[in-house]
């Protein structure tokens, strides 16, 4: 028998996230391994009690589910995300996409849509509440029309793919270059090398295309 998955949830508001930890406690195979108030507490849980999924709620005090979710994310942390919301709001679920979530449930449909996600996220799977379907609709014609506008894109090397995101994230050459590990030098030649494969030119346009196109990056 496999072992139970270790969850974490993460909420500020006591009564709506003890009934999160009733739905998970009510699953043999779910093991609630703790529970935060804010998103540094969360920080602190994952980094401490190592769950496979954390739970976390889009509006936190002092980090949000979002802010907490970008820093697990830069220190490539292996913990799975579900990400809960109040609001069908369509910028909010594409930056949660840009940071690679896993899921994004909204709170009205927690209760019915958690342990489904749960399911789906372990699979390697991404869950999404099926109200914001027409979201994720556009979001990929968007790519697409995006891809057919710029065929270059399909070009870019992993390392070029990987600059650009950092671009996109407002790093200078100096950042990157310190986060890759490489000269700065040579993030410039991929930042020319991209400009060239994308039709881009003048001294920002490579800054703000990736801005601009983010969401598809």
């Amino acid at each position: 028998m496999s072992s139970p998955l270790r969850i974490l949830i993460a909420d500020d508001h006591p009564i709506f996230r003890r009934g999160l930890c009733d739905v998970i406690e009510t699953d043999p195979s779910l093991e609630l391994v703790g529970q935060a108030a804010n998103g540094e507490e969360a920080l602190h849980c994952i980094a401490e009690l190592k769950p496979d999924i954390a739970i976390l709620d889009v509006h936190m005090p002092r980090l949000t589910g979002l802010q907490a979710a970008r820093r697990l994310r830069e220190s490539e942390s292996p913990v799975k995300l579900v990400l809960l919301t109040m609001y069908e709001d369509e910028s909010l679920l594409n930056e949660a996409l840009d940071l690679g979530i896993n899921a994004y449930v909204l709170k009205e449909n927690a209760a019915e849509d958690l342990i489904q996600a749960i399911r789906a996220v372990a699979e390697g799977k991404t869950f999404i509440t099926a109200s914001l379907t027409g979201a994720l609709l556009r979001r990929r014609s968007d790519s697409e029309a995006l891809h057919r506008e710029r065929p270059g894109l399909q070009r870019l090397t992993p390392s070029e793919k990987r600059i650009l995101r950092l671009i996109a994230d407002d790093r200078t050459s100096k950042e990157i270059a310190d986060l890759l590990g490489c000269a700065v030098r040579t993030v410039e030649t991929h930042r020319q090398n991209m400009s060239q494969k994308l039709s881009l030119s003048g001294s920002h346009s490579l800054l703000k295309f990736a801005y601009e196109n983010r969401s598809f990056l």
